[in-house]
């Protein structure tokens, strides 16, 4: 059956959702509109994993090739803290630049059929759509006015962060840990492409203040930065967008997805802390069980309502983890001054629920004889998720 579909949103679950359907049924009417011109894109690399390749691969190979082949990979963490630096093996990491991203699927969905029109900003659901879909992100216009259905909730992180960009070329993902006067601030480096990385800073509030970045200007800002990061940025620049700013990060949920024909999508449904790294995969598997309900389903009510059923369910996990992840960087001081190779290993533990109430020796220790002894595994493997979902139910 012929549906029309409106998706206000050119991001890459939009865009996915739009490839996604056309293929599913060529005969679909789907048009995505994207506010901005083409090709003004903000945001540097975006990252992912080896599992969502091959969830990529099994819905749409076309697009999976086109992606893998404009990627970079890593499989080592590095982190450096003060003169010491440490390295470890990690599972197989991809970065690709957000406009390289969101070329490959423009111009995949354009080849399937898809309309996509740059500069047409939708703040209303329009009228002869059978489904429209809200990818306009975390500020959606469509969401925000019916807010009160959606059950929307946003909570606002302690830290404050940027989003930069840098000509070096980071090998593996880096972590860099630097103290000052005033605290400690760090940066989280990726590569995405032969000639760039992503370059993230983060610190708390009260270093944010003391070394004055809530009064300088942008280049006063990276000049200052460049200085604090300068053994790991090894004299390259660091490069900001225009309009870039501080800012504290939002974690939004949505108690409902759908509100008659209106379905929300990828940030403009959810977000989770950038320091796990999850946002794109997230977007795109969105598009993925949005794509199967919609198939599965005859009624379009059954189909939303099992698409927001499932996915909820399916992030309670990484929704815990990002808030465990955003936490262990808000109380870095209680970890920063061990040795750096337990550091950088309860980094790698910080999405754990059960770290926060244990001392970090002693998680540390419980940890390493957990690798080693299986009674303690699974008793690890056993009590963590139940500690999350208790935990996760009490923020609820």
């Amino acid at each position: 059956m012929r549906v029309k579909v409106v998706c206000v949103g050119g991001g890459p679950a939009g865009l996915y959702l739009a490839i996604l359907l056309k293929r599913q049924d060529p005969s679909h009417d789907i048009t995505v509109h994207e506010r901005d011109p083409e090709g003004s894109t903000y945001g540097w690399g975006v990252t992912y994993w080896r599992h969502l390749l091959d969830r990529l691969r099994a819905h749409d190979p076309a697009s999976a090739h086109e992606i893998e082949a404009h990627s970079v990979r890593w499989n080592e963490g590095v982190a450096h803290v003060r003169e010491l630096s440490t390295r470890h093996h990690s599972d197989e990491g991809f970065g690709i630049g957000r406009h390289r991203l969101l070329d490959l699927l423009g111009a995949r969905a354009r080849a399937l059929g898809v309309r996509v029109e740059f500069r047409s900003e939708l703040t209303e659901p329009p009228l002869g759509a059978d489904l429209v879909v809200a990818a306009d992100g975390v500020h959606s216009a469509l969401r925000t006015g019916r807010s009160g259905h959606f059950g929307t909730r946003i909570t606002t992180g302690r830290n404050h962060y940027i989003w930069l960009g840098t000509t070096k070329v980071f090998d593996a993902f880096t972590f860099a840990f630097t103290e000052t006067a005033h605290g400690w601030i760090w940066a989280y480096g990726y590569g995405y492409s032969g000639d760039h990385s992503t370059c993230v800073v983060e610190c708390a509030p009260e270093t944010f203040t003391g070394l004055g970045l809530d009064r300088a200007d942008e280049g006063e800002s990276l000049a200052l930065l460049e200085k604090l990061f300068a053994d790991v940025l090894d004299g390259h620049p660091l490069i900001a967008r225009s309009g870039a700013s501080w800012q504290n990060f939002r974690t939004l949920t949505n108690h409902t997805w759908h509100h008659g024909n209106l379905v929300l999508l990828g940030d403009a449904a959810h977000t989770t802390h950038y320091s796990v790294g999850a946002g794109t995969t997230l977007a795109l598997e969105d598009a993925m069980c949005l794509a199967g309900a919609l198939r599965t389903h005859a009624g379009l009510p059954e189909a939303l309502t099992e698409y927001g059923r499932r996915r909820r369910a399916e992030l309670v996990a990484v929704q815990s983890a990002a808030r465990y992840s955003a936490q262990w960087y808000e109380n870095l001081p209680r970890y920063i001054h061990l040795p750096p190779h337990r550091m950088f290993a309860l980094l790698g533990q910080r999405h754990s629920p059960l770290l926060p109430h244990v001392p970090p020796q002693l998680y540390y220790g419980l940890d390493k004889a957990a690798g080693q002894l299986e009674p303690l595994r699974r008793l690890k493997r056993w009590l963590g998720p139940r500690a999350a979902r208790a935990l996760h139910a009490r923020h609820r």
